[in-house]
């Protein structure tokens, strides 16, 4: 796979905008462990290689379980996964897939049960970033690990 352009390179401003919103997950009140399961989860729906890359190996550094990591694909059959996770995840394929006639209210009220008003609507942002983050790695292409150095990640130790 080549990639096809650099994007931050050709859109400089608003690639740090996009990061600069991405860093505002930080103040989220989600928990870390649930956001990166999101981001792994939401990149392996859009194929987005990079991502799915980069989160495998955050969440490794931080920690996740392996096992955890490969239930990820079919974690709604997993034993591994607490309620409160399951409804992250239940959110993370509803807005990354979009049905045609928008969010069920009995998945919002499943949902809902596990979070907060504040923390859903945190988790909602967070799924915002990581599809709009997939979308331009899958435009263009960007090839996984490629930015391993930059970001740390070589301490994951799946280089």
């Amino acid at each position: 796979m080549t990639q096809r352009m650099n994007y931050m390179q050709q859109s400089p401003e608003l690639f740090k905008k996009m990061l600069e919103f991405s860093n505002a997950e930080k103040e989220s009140v989600i928990e870390e462990s649930i956001l990166h399961l999101v981001h792994i989860r939401a990149s392996q729906i859009n194929g987005c290689g990079f991502c799915l890359d980069m989160h495998i190996k955050q969440a490794k550094i931080h920690g996740e379980s392996e096992l955890r990591l490969h239930h990820l694909s079919i974690w709604w059959e997993s034993p591994l996964f607490q309620p409160r996770e399951r409804a992250a995840l239940t959110w993370t394929e509803v807005l990354t897939k979009l049905p045609e006639h928008g969010v069920p209210d009995d998945v919002y009220d499943r949902v809902r049960e596990q979070f907060s008003e504040k923390e859903l609507s945190d988790l909602t942002f967070s799924i915002m970033a990581i599809n709009a983050w997939n979308r331009v790695n899958v435009a263009f292409k960007t090839e996984p690990g490629s930015a391993d150095k930059a970001f740390g990640l070589t301490k994951a130790g799946l280089s």
